[in-house]
């Protein structure tokens, strides 16, 4: 009996998963914990491992499809059981077809919507997921029944329910039903010649009728083949409707397979021509992510940025002076753990920098702890590590701490508890370049401090012009819950902190 295997949570709470590469191919014999698919969640890509010894019978999805959690994305024929779903004796009686045909119909109509495999070109699937269509839920009116375009947009403006399931919207078939021609002269036939009418103009289009009568064995192969019975073209007219051989569904599912390969590479040439000049990126996995907080936060939060400098000789000195005694301890002493501090002392001075809006509860929440995000550049894009109760921990702690979450991070072997938590962000864009930014604050946090590059720039000192060591900031609030004159006050005391260093001793 083929086994299911379903995709498992490859992380902790993830709800979906991007088919990365297959690792296998329908056909190849896999032994248990041998992996079988790369799958790239929000924040890392895994290898999947089989957990059977068996073959693998069919792959229920293409690469650069995103799959939820819990769906099937693998069958297995799993070693010392038998295929019963093989390819039945082509020498099955009409007598046995006809038996079935009753106890089976039901079963397949309730069946019919939804349960075959949808087929569509790459860049319509890649709409779909732009447009949060489900494409089960789509009708396709292109060749042999594929998903268009216009399908998946029509769907969005009717609010996902698809356009083609809508009376407005005629049934593609092959096959009429006699009641349908009661204008007719011709004799009554339940089938229609191929090309006798647009809607059969394609040889293979989807034929879209309420009722199949159909072999169980025939049933069977379509159910593999992710076809909808009701949509391959008729065989015969009998008694009771319009009756499909298996042939006639293999027939059809091959045209599917042979479109869907022709849609697939047409898009990948149209993407080879156009690469001279451009190149196009799937908006997935991590980046997805990513945008979708940012978004979230800056159309939630309305923000403000303030903006100042904080002149850091003295800081600066107090970092040489200990960079070797760091060294000697085993760990490189950057400026970060630094500002830790003096951002903790200041979020204690000014508690509504440090809260979150409870919009529900129309209540501001004051946290009482400091768990400080390190906002880092990863290959995958921005992830934020968090320092949990920074105020409990010394300098080098905070450093220590620092240089193995940001491994991770840029390893991409970082837990989501690691990222979670947070109650107040810093980004360092100015470790890249640059002096001032509008940080976008990590939502529902109430703000985020962007740090521009230290270094020396002119400083006015006593009526003269001098070369000091200065420090962009860049303090970004959510206007809702912090006014302009606290987060200037915030900036005046972390300020204060990083030009008078000895002062984070006491913290």
């Amino acid at each position: 009996m083929p086994t299911e295997f379903k995709l498992p949570d490859v992380g902790e709470g993830v709800a979906e998963g991007e088919i990365v590469a297959w690792l296998v191919s329908e056909g190849d014999t896999v032994e248990e914990d041998q992996p079988v698919a790369e799958v790239e969640t929000d924040k890392a890509v895994v290898e999947v491992p089989s957990p059977y010894d068996g073959t693998v019978k069919q792959l229920h999805y293409a690469e650069g499809d995103v799959v939820p959690v819990g769906n099937v994305i693998v069958t297995f024929n799993v070693e010392g059981e038998d295929d019963l779903d093989a390819t039945p004796a082509p020498d099955e009686t009409p007598a046995a077809d006809e038996d079935a045909d009753t106890e089976t119909a039901e079963a397949a109509s309730a069946a019919s919507s939804g349960s075959g495999r949808t087929f569509a070109p790459p860049s319509v699937r890649r709409l779909a997921r732009e447009l949060d269509i489900d494409l089960a839920s789509v009708s396709g009116s292109g060749p042999s029944g594929r998903i268009t375009e216009g399908d998946v947009r029509a769907a969005a403006e009717s609010g996902g329910e698809s356009e083609a399931r809508g009376e407005a919207s005629a049934p593609k078939s092959a096959v009429t039903k006699v009641t349908d021609d009661a204008e007719s002269d011709e004799p009554k036939s339940a089938v229609s010649k191929v090309g006798a009418s647009g809607a059969a103009a394609e040889p293979s289009a989807a034929a879209g009728r309420e009722k199949t009568l159909a072999a169980p064995a025939t049933r069977r192969v379509a159910e593999e083949l992710g076809v909808n019975i009701d949509d391959v073209p008729a065989s015969e007219e009998r008694e009771d409707g319009a009756f499909v051989s298996e042939a006639a569904v293999r027939e059809y599912a091959d045209a599917q397979q042979a479109a869907q390969a022709a849609d697939t590479a047409e898009v990948r040439a149209g993407d080879a021509v156009s690469g001279e000049r451009e190149e196009r990126v799937p908006y997935r996995g991590v980046r997805r992510t990513i945008g979708k907080q940012m978004a979230e936060s800056k159309y939630t939060a309305p923000h403000v940025t303030h903006h100042d400098t904080a002149v850091v000789d003295a800081l600066a000195d107090v970092r040489e002076e200990l960079k070797p005694v760091a060294e000697e301890r085993g760990f490189r002493l950057t400026y970060m753990p630094f500002i830790v501090k003096a951002v903790v002392a200041g979020l204690k001075q000014h508690p509504y920098l440090n809260s979150q809006l409870d919009e529900e509860n129309e209540e501001i929440v004051l946290k009482n702890y400091y768990n400080i995000g390190i906002a880092v550049a990863t290959d995958a894009g921005l992830m934020v590590p968090v320092i949990r109760d920074a105020d409990e921990k010394t300098v080098p702690e905070i450093a220590e701490e620092m240089r193995d979450l940001i491994e991770k991070a840029r390893e991409r072997s970082i837990s989501r508890e690691e990222m979670q938590g947070g109650t107040f962000t810093l980004t360092n864009f100015g470790a890249i370049g640059g002096e001032y930014a509008t940080p976008i604050i990590n939502y529902p946090e109430t703000a985020i401090l962007g740090l521009g590059a230290l270094e020396e720039r002119p400083v006015a000192e006593d009526g003269d012009v001098v070369a000091k060591e200065t420090l962009p900031l860049s303090l970004s609030i959510d206007h809702r819950v912090i006014d302009g004159a606290v987060a200037a006050e915030f900036a005046n005391t972390v300020q204060e902190y990083l030009e008078n260093p000895s002062m984070l001793l006491l913290e």
